[in-house]
């Protein structure tokens, strides 16, 4: 299979070659091109190739592809937690909300943070002791296997797939303006290199890939934020009254009176830019808070350390890490406003951005760092792609092989590599989806369609997981039926809301009016689960009733839980 799937993989990149080169003889007079941002970029895509090639001589069974052995440390799998959920979202997609609305940008970096805690005090222990290689062996725990896992795996799927769109947008778009290809190209790019790294590497590749892309961004952004303050004088205050005033200069030379113009400036201080209403503000917030809890690539990595404390360990690790993070965003963000909103070499000739909304932080790193900096910025931003989609990709790779393929289809009897087979045809399958995906949402913000795969992850994954461990009257019917009614409420709302139904298919007014559906489809999903598991009364759900116990002893100490050794 590692032979098929290398010549798959070849044969991908043998493709690429050539609209590559169509793309640098029609289009290389777009901009200037920049030496030393691509010797960075190239130099990052050789390193973790290295680490690819490393990993895949130690991948051999599916535990090693799905967990990397079960034998990282807390503090490593906490950086890499780090990495994985620090995204294009939230380097690229934050700064540039903030860049355009202001402090209506901080519900992202609040609302991402947030729901570590509920990891750390509700889920990571029990989380580790339950399961094994996905989120779906812990709910499915107690339940019959089929119907549960058949939810998880459609679950994982939706979830994924959203999230891959951010991460394939933002990586277009900064290839788009570092090397000056079409948008198709550079999206084509990302998907080949991910689909290399996963294909080969499995969860051990991913893992080092996102703890050296932790570390760069965390680096890259704490050196940014320390530059902006350093030309706001070291005081916030200074910057936001100079961003304030930056906002208010550009209405007044857009036509603005002077009234209309210092409200407009005055506005990025407060709420109302992005979120326009207060059901929109608590829906969102609700979303992106308990849909951390329910992301399958971020559960996924508690299953690659020992043990519960180690889970503990990482959780609190990331939080710590993350948390940093996100103050670092609201200063770039606002320092964009500052230093790249008053500069026109950053803007094209209809006074947008080059390269896109998203890319404010990449010119911040420019104008605070010139070219040695932009690449470094640039070769970061790719690395946090790179490895955020890698790791989206082996979760649900994961859910086809592991969920679908091995339990649901095969009843248990797939071998190791059977089910490391499917995996890299899902893999395969995952990246030519991701670059169709990427080239229909082009032009949305990735922070906010990182937001719409946090509302179906916090509508179906986290009522379903919450209840099944810590709710004894659960049953199968419950867990899958009502899960499955909370995710596809989230998703149908989600087509039908106005990111979606017009910004994106352009079909009018949405009949969904709000921007995030999760104050609506959370409670479906608990609902619906409480609902049916009550009225159950099938012969599968006194089963599932009486396993409580049993579940909960597990849960709570370890005790049969397995160890790095049974991984």
């Amino acid at each position: 299979m590692r032979a098929l799937s290398g010549a798959i993989a070849v044969t991908l990149l043998v493709a690429a070659v050539p609209a590559l080169g169509a793309a640098l003889e029609g289009e290389a007079q777009q901009q200037a091109t920049n030496w030393v941002a691509i010797a960075m970029f190239l130099a990052f895509v050789g390193l973790t190739l290295w680490i690819t090639k490393v990993a895949a001589a130690r991948t051999r069974t599916a535990s090693d592809f799905y967990t990397g052995g079960g034998g990282i440390t807390g503090f490593q799998n906490g950086l890499a937690m780090a990495g994985d959920y620090m995204s294009a979202a939230s380097f690229l997609g934050i700064s540039a909300q903030i860049f355009a609305d202001g402090y209506d940008g901080l519900i992202y970096s609040t609302g991402f943070l947030v729901g570590w805690p509920i990891m750390l005090f509700l889920m990571a222990e029990r989380l580790r002791n339950l399961g094994r290689y996905t989120f779906a062996d812990v709910v499915s725990y107690r339940f019959a296997q089929p119907p549960v896992r058949s939810f998880a795996a459609l679950s994982t799927l939706l979830v994924v797939t959203f999230y891959l769109i951010a991460q394939m947008v933002g990586a277009g778009q900064l290839i788009k303006l570092l090397f000056g290809l079409p948008y198709a190209v550079a999206v084509l790019i990302v998907g080949v290199l991910m689909m290399l790294y996963v294909l080969f590497g499995g969860m051990r590749a991913t893992t080092w890939v996102q703890i050296v892309k932790a570390v760069m961004l965390l680096c890259g952004a704490s050196f940014m934020a320390l530059m902006v303050m350093a030309q706001a004088g070291f005081s916030l205050e200074t910057l936001f009254a100079r961003a304030v005033e930056v906002k208010t200069q550009g209405a007044l030379a857009a036509g603005a009176t002077a009234g209309e113009a210092a409200e407009r400036g005055g506005s990025i201080m407060g709420p109302g830019n992005f979120i326009k209403d207060p059901v929109s503000a608590i829906s969102f917030g609700l979303a992106l808070m308990l849909g951390t809890a329910g992301l399958p690539h971020i559960l996924m990595r508690f299953f690659t350390v020992p043990d519960a404390r180690e889970a503990r360990k990482s959780v609190l690790w990331a939080t710590g890490w993350i948390g940093y993070f996100y103050v670092l965003t609201f200063i770039i963000g606002f320092g964009a406003i500052v230093l790249v909103g008053t500069s026109d070499f950053y803007q094209d000739g209809t006074g947008a951005l080059r390269g896109g909304g998203n890319m404010a932080a990449v010119h911040l790193a420019h104008a605070i760092g010139g070219d040695v900096f932009l690449g470094f910025i640039s070769a970061v931003a790719f690395a946090t792609i790179l490895a955020v989609v890698a790791g989206l990709t082996l979760s649900a790779a994961s859910a086809v092989s592991h969920d679908l393929y091995a339990t649901v289809f095969r009843h248990g009897t797939a071998t190791s590599q059977d089910e490391l087979r499917m995996s890299r045809l899902t893999t395969l399958g995952m990246g030519a989806l991701a670059v169709l995906l990427g080239l229909v949402f082009e032009h949305q913000n990735v922070a906010f369609m990182v937001s719409l795969a946090f509302a179906l992850a916090a509508s179906g994954n986290f009522p379903a997981l919450i209840l099944s461990l810590l709710w004894g009257g659960c049953t199968t019917r419950g867990a899958a039926i009502g899960g499955t009614i909370g995710l596809l409420t989230a998703f149908v709302l989600t087509v039908l809301s106005p990111a979606v139904w017009t910004d994106t298919l352009g079909m009018g007014t949405a009949p969904f009016p709000y921007s995030s559906p999760a104050i609506f489809s959370i409670p479906a999903g608990f609902l619906a689960i409480w609902l049916i598991s009550l009225f159950d009364n099938s012969p599968r759900a006194a089963l599932d009733k009486d396993g409580y116990a049993a579940q909960r002893l597990r849960a709570e100490t370890g005790i049969g839980a397995s160890s790095a050794s049974d991984h």
